[in-house]
This record gives structure tokens, C-alpha cells and sequence, in this order.
């Protein structure tokens, strides 16, 4: 398991596999396509997922194009889920813009594949200053690990049909 923050690395704006000359999302997209499942986390900004959340979804739209030697999508059997925190409204909005975008480019959602911490509207507590995981949180956590790794498994064993 790994985890890499977007936002500490050159990704060009864009919707190509490869914006050309300083772009690190090729070693990011190599690291996606390697990954059985994947999890985008974004903080919720004035009510929507964060910017850098919305340019991985664009750069993924590349893959949209992109088929595997069976001529499906690249990201078939791939898993993905998505957490969102903030204190503020708009986290079951950030997590359904999220997955559609994860969907459409072929990656599978899993039952309750999405978790959220949203903390009182306005305030300056966030999810890393809390003592604990509140337990409702740990619960929904637990579930989206859980029914991820169990679709990741399933969809190594039986892929997709191809074309």
C-alpha cells in the first residue's frame, strides 16, 4: 500500500496521457495502472471537491481512449473509492462527482465505497486535529476497505468480459 499527494508534484492541466515535457502524471498514471485499487481523497471546498481532485479525473479522461490488448478500458477491474473531508456541507456531492467521473472511466465502485468526515459547517476543525476517529467514521472506513478488497479480489478472479 502507498499513497501519493497529487499536489506535491508537477501535473500539467489537461485530458492527454502525457502533456508533454515536466509532466509527472505518466509516473502517477503508471502507478494507477499498477494499483488494484485505488482511493481519491479530496477536502471539500466551497462545497465541491478540491481543484487538484477535478485535474485527476481530467487527466484520467485520457484513458477513456486507452484499451488493454483484449479491447476494453484500461481501468477495467480496477477498484476505486473515494474520501472526502471538511467542515462544511457538500461531502455526498464531492463523493457522487467523484465516483461518476471513476466509473466512467471504467473503474468499479464498490458497495459503500465512499466515506466522509465533514465537521460543523464554517468552523476550523479538521479531521486531522481530532483525538480519535469518530466511530460512525471508522465503521464506514472499515466497510469501504473491506467491500473494495472483496471486489478487487472478485475481479481478479473473473474479469470483465472483452469486446
Amino acid at each position: 500500500m502507498s499513497s501519493v499527494r497529487v499536489v506535491d508534484h508537477n501535473v500539467k492541466r489537461g485530458v492527454q496521457v502525457d502533456m508533454g515535457e515536466g509532466d509527472e502524471w505518466p509516473q502517477l498514471r503508471e502507478r494507477i495502472l499498477a494499483s488494484d485499487i485505488i482511493l481519491l481523497a479530496t477536502p471539500i471546498w466551497m462545497g465541491h471537491p478540491a481543484s487538484v481532485a477535478q485535474q485527476v479525473l481530467e487527466r484520467l479522461d485520457a484513458d477513456l481512449s486507452e484499451m488493454d490488448d483484449q479491447g476494453r478500458p484500461v481501468m477495467y477491474g480496477k477498484v476505486a473509492t473515494v474520501a472526502v473531508v471538511g467542515n462544511e456541507d457538500g461531502a455526498h456531492k464531492s463523493v457522487a462527482d467523484m465516483m461518476q467521473g471513476l466509473n466512467d472511466v471504467g473503474f468499479s465502485i464498490p458497495a459503500q465505497g465512499g466515506t466522509y468526515w465533514v465537521g460543523e459547517a464554517m468552523q476550523t476543525v479538521d479531521f486531522k486535529d481530532l483525538d480519535e476517529v469518530p466511530d460512525a467514521v471508522a465503521t464506514a472506513n472499515a466497510a469501504l476497505a473491506r467491500n473494495a478488497a472483496h471486489l478487487a479480489w472478485l475481479l481478479r478472479r473473473q474479469e470483465y468480459p472483452a469486446k
